[in-house]
């Protein structure tokens, strides 16, 4: 028997959908016409976690549902020895998602949370350490605690068509403190683990495909998902019966092998946060250790790590990121109600360069519609749909696609030179040269084949949509797509409104992006929008500092403390000078008082360069016709003093949008940087940020949200 050290804790989780733990006891299937097990009758204690509701709200576990599988465990431990082994299967769709995250933001002391850790794996290791044989039978869904509930059962099996698994923590904020630290490197060793708990977690929270999990050694067998609970039931017959082997490779646990694994993990996460962010360090600290402790000295250093990340600022930063991704972006504040949306069953895209290519794979993949591309060069045609279609081969060669659906998907995307092939098209979006007179006559050729219904769209970065439909018959019926580059990885889509779009068409705007599997957020017509405004804002900063003389590598290290996802040069050279000098252009004609261009940046597009820094060794190193164009160093703003500035054209930046309407609220600015720009989750969004540092005081005079809206209080 146990009683849970849990008290005032519950408190904290008045709201908790309670996940119950449901006993029942099967009969396992013979084996040779044997009954397994000791007993007479051969029983398995089932236990099925269930918080009652369906699969859109997966089981997760507060106080309360902790305490229910302990008192399960308990009934199971009084029917002993009659049980021949403990089995641990989820509701449908779901086995278990993890710690019941609501709760967690109002953990308002060490003590609170070093008892929720404590509490966790207390329960867990009761099956660590069961006298019987235990499994986990992960029917769907697992991540973060239930993960770790499953490495708790001896033996695991897993369905085949198990669509989330990982450990997301890192990503929130947090370190996998129920057993994962410890198990997980046990079992599979220090590299593996490492990959899992960090390295995914941080590629903004990849999930293993049950393939991968099985590979890795996270699960012993993979099942079927139409029989997944009878299959489990037989396979684990027949592991305690002794005729399936359960094989697992030895770990490697030299000092050489597990300590070079973690020092690579500390490398990558020095290049990548620059110490930014504490949780993957200690992530790390805990897969270190977990080479010479024990499991009881495992789950003991991962409570204290625990307590620490739950009461901290960087928790509820993650938190706050997390809602926004997981709630704000599936209701997309100011979209016309749905039903207002028109069908769309075919797609034209206007020029066949890399970014309409990767469009028109897009929307060929995502709507499965035919989709053809138009350009006035038959070669530069016939490249776009090549890419298209290379791309579609990638796909079907790593197993995302099978050969039919690739072999249709090809099909779907086709090209012409002209742009009648359009007539029966129901929405065309442009990508062409960013030229507001390319545009506006790209417009008006393709207004003339179309019908009436056909909804225009612009994939601009910085134009106007207004102006770009005002010649038009019909500029109700324009609207801005802006995806972001790459266009397969990035989930934003600005969804641009002019002032004569009228609902039916913002309305399909947004149907569309949902099934193109983009978070859509509501946009003004302002130039550059939400996210190359602030980075061309965030960005001019830099430049100007070279332009005043701090040396390049300075400049360049500078934001390193914020533990961006790449430093400013890098950005330039992914954006390239050419289109953020034309960006720039456009903003300073729009703001001049505050976007500036540089003479020296243009010297640098006027070369053809396209980065600050050549990279034929592998490491960057400064290109000496661009030394030369920017002249000696000196006399320019330090490192502190330029990321001040910088944070500081962040904070005015980003109230003077909220003033003219851009988006909707603070919230909606937050969830652009962080799909679009992959402003770390750790950072809790830019307006908390700058609220938490006070630097939104400081220069606008107040802060951006109401301290309780992302619970980050000043520094």
């Amino acid at each position: 028997m146990s009683t849970l050290d849990i008290g005032e804790v519950t408190a904290l989780f008045p709201d908790e959908l309670v996940t119950r733990s449901v006993v029942r006891y099967v009969e396992l299937p013979a084996v040779d016409g044997r009954v397994v097990g000791a007993g007479a009758a051969g029983e398995l204690a089932l236990v099925t976690l269930d918080n009652g509701m369906d699969h859109t709200k997966p089981s997760t576990f507060g106080p309360a549902g902790l305490a229910s599988l302990s008192a399960a465990l308990d009934e199971i431990e009084a029917r002993t020895p009659a049980v021949a082994a403990i089995a641990v299967t989820g509701k449908p769709f779901v086995f278990a998602v993890g710690a019941d995250l609501k709760g967690a933001a109002r953990i308002a002391s060490r003590d609170q949370a070093l008892r929720i850790g404590r509490a966790g794996h207390q329960v867990y290791r009761r099956l660590v350490e069961s006298p019987v044989p235990t499994f986990a039978f992960v029917n769907g869904a697992v991540l973060g605690g239930g993960l770790e509930l499953a490495l708790a059962c001896r033996y695991r099996t897993l369905s085949g068509s198990t669509a989330a698994i990982a450990f997301p923590e890192c990503f929130l904020g947090l370190v996998p403190g129920w057993g994962g630290c410890t198990l997980l490197p046990k079992l599979i060793g220090a590299e593996r683990a490492i990959a899992v708990i960090v390295d995914n977690a941080l590629a903004q929270n990849k999930m293993l495909s049950p393939r991968q999990a099985a590979e890795l050694g996270i699960v012993d067998v993979l099942l079927e998902p139409a029989d997944f609970l009878e299959e489990s039931l037989r396979w684990a017959a027949r592991v305690l019966a002794g005729e399936t082997i359960v094989a697992r490779p030895a770990v490697d646990t030299s000092t050489q092998t597990w300590d070079g694994a973690v020092a690579r993990g500390r490398a990558g996460l020095a290049a990548r946060l620059h110490g930014a962010a504490p949780a993957p360090v200690a992530a790390l600290d805990l897969i270190a250790a977990a080479r010479t402790n024990t499991v009881a000295e495992g789950f003991a250093a991962e409570d204290e790590v625990l307590a620490d990340l739950l009461a901290s600022a960087e928790l509820r930063a993650g938190l706050y990121s997390f809602d926004l991704t997981q709630r704000r972006a599936r209701r997309p504040v100011g979209a016309p109600p749905k039903e207002l949306a028109r069908p769309v069953t075919k797609v034209g895209v206007v020029g066949a360069g890399l970014m309409a290519s990767q469009l028109a794979l897009l929307f060929a993949r995502r709507l499965e519609v035919p989709v053809v591309l138009t350009d006035l060069d038959q070669a530069r045609l016939d490249r776009g749909v090549s890419y298209a279609h290379g791309e579609v081969d990638k796909l079907a060669g790593k197993g995302r696609v099978g050969p039919d659906q690739a072999s249709r998907l090809k099909s779907l995307v086709t090209g012409s030179l002209s742009k009648d092939a359009f007539a029966d098209a129901d929405l065309v979006i442009e990508a062409v040269f960013e030229d507001m007179k390319v545009k506006k006559q790209v417009f008006a050729e393709v207004e003339a084949v179309v019908s009436a219904e056909c909804l225009l769209a612009t994939n601009t970065s910085s134009l106007s949509v207004g102006e770009m439909a005002a010649d038009l018959a019909h500029p109700e019926r324009v609207v801005g797509l802006h995806f972001f580059n790459p266009v397969a990885v990035l989930p934003l889509l600005e969804v641009v409104r002019s002032e004569q779009t009228d609902d039916a068409t913002l309305a399909t705007a947004f149907a569309v992006g949902k099934k193109l599997k983009k978070s859509c957020v509501l946009v003004k017509d302002a130039p550059a929008f939400v996210v190359n405004r602030l980075l061309t804002r965030f960005l001019g900063e830099v430049l100007r500092a070279l332009d005043e003389g701090t040396d390049f590598a300075e400049a360049d290290e500078a934001l390193d403390p914020l533990g961006l996802p790449m430093r400013p040069l890098v950005l330039l050279a992914l954006v390239g000078p050419a289109v953020a000098l034309h960006v720039a252009e456009t903003l300073h004609e729009a703001y001049p008082d505050r976007f500036a261009t540089s003479a020296k940046l243009r010297q640098v597009v006027e070369l053809g360069k396209a980065s600050i820094y050549q990279w034929d060794t592998g490491s960057p190193v400064l290109d000496p016709d661009i030394a030369a164009v920017y002249g000696p160093r000196g006399g320019g703003p330090s490192g502190a003093e330029l990321r001040e500035r910088a944070l500081a054209a962040l904070a005015e930046e980003a109230r003077l949008m909220l003033d003219e309407g851009v988006v909707a609220e603070a919230q909606d600015i937050d969830l652009c940087m962080i799909l679009g720009a992959g402003w770390p989750f750790h950072l809790g969004g830019i307006t908390p940020y700058l609220d938490r540092t006070g630097v939104a005081e400081r220069v606008t005079g107040r802060r951006f949200l109401p301290p309780g809206v992302a619970s980050l209080p000043h520094a």
